[in-house]
């Protein structure tokens, strides 16, 4: 059943039912989103605002389904640090909604510049998954270079993945090949969602590998002198990279009550270099 407008607009901090209700009136007379964007952003909507409502009244409503344990920390008696076997990692902030958890001391410096060093020489321009099949595509929205290694591909590979099963409480096997990331000057990752859209062409196929994602961690190898933040729009939070630490955040369905739209914040000095792991469901293959 579609949405009424004030439904949508609860979806969407900061929209109103009348945004929403044009958004779809627009949409009905065929109008692409991305003109309809343009013309949001001329009329002085936040960027994060207009992108969010043009999600809201183009995804359909996602399918209920069942849920069983997610991955994340115990805190249930709100620890200041959490034992991970071989280190002991620092509880910095915690927030509900977005389901998110920032840590401290994750790595050691020594691990944090040996994952760099280790994944130099296979850097390339970083691309995304296309929307009409499962093929990736370079992407303006994301001008970061990368790289993946397979999973226990090097001893500090390894000792990581094993840190973050049990800090999250998820499998390793769970977890897809850890991505090293490298933004240069001005480079930036644009609002996004990390889940898949189940609607899109390109799901079916990465959906079969594991199941649909339900949890990002974003490790931070180094310091940025300015800029580089992972920033969550709709809850107006920055998490401010620094090397060692790192940021959790779940999302049990792929929707966008999730509130977890976020983005890289262009590097306004120096580089910056992140590791991602994201969790699916299932075993990924």
């Amino acid at each position: 059943m579609p949405q009424s407008s004030e439904q949508l607009a609860a979806l969407v901090p900061g929209s109103t039912p009348a945004l929403m209700e044009w958004l779809q009136t627009q949409l009905a007379a065929g109008h692409a989103p991305s003109t309809l964007q343009h013309s949001l952003l001329h009329a002085g909507w936040a960027p994060h605002i207009a992108q969010a409502a043009l999600l809201a009244c183009t995804q359909p409503v996602p399918v209920p389904r069942e849920t069983g344990p997610q991955p994340g920390p115990n805190l249930q008696q709100h620890p200041s640090e959490i034992d991970v076997g071989d280190r002991r990692v620092q509880v910095l902030l915690s927030l509900q909604k977005p389901h998110l958890v920032l840590f401290a001391n994750l790595l050691s410096d020594a691990e944090c510049e040996q994952l760099i060093a280790d994944a130099r020489p296979a850097m390339a321009r970083s691309k995304t998954v296309a929307t009409s099949s499962s093929a990736e595509e370079i992407n303006p929205d994301r001008t970061s270079h990368g790289m993946f290694y397979v999973r226990g591909q090097t001893p500090v590979v390894t000792r990581l993945e094993a840190r973050i099963a049990q800090l999250l409480r998820w499998p390793v096997e769970n977890g897809e090949g850890l991505q090293v990331l490298n933004y240069h000057p001005g480079a930036q990752y644009k609002p996004h969602h990390d889940y898949f859209n189940p609607q899109e062409g390109s799901s079916a196929a990465l959906l079969r590998r594991g199941g649909q994602r339900v949890g990002t961690l974003v490790i931070y190898l180094n310091d940025v002198p300015a800029g580089g933040c992972t920033f969550f729009p709709e809850s107006q939070l920055r998490i401010h990279p620094r090397k060692g630490h790192a940021v959790f955040f779940g999302y049990p369905s792929p929707d966008l009550s999730t509130l977890t739209l976020h983005a890289g914040d262009p590097v306004l000095a120096g580089e910056k270099w992140i590791a991602t792991k994201w969790l699916r469901e299932r075993e990924f293959r």
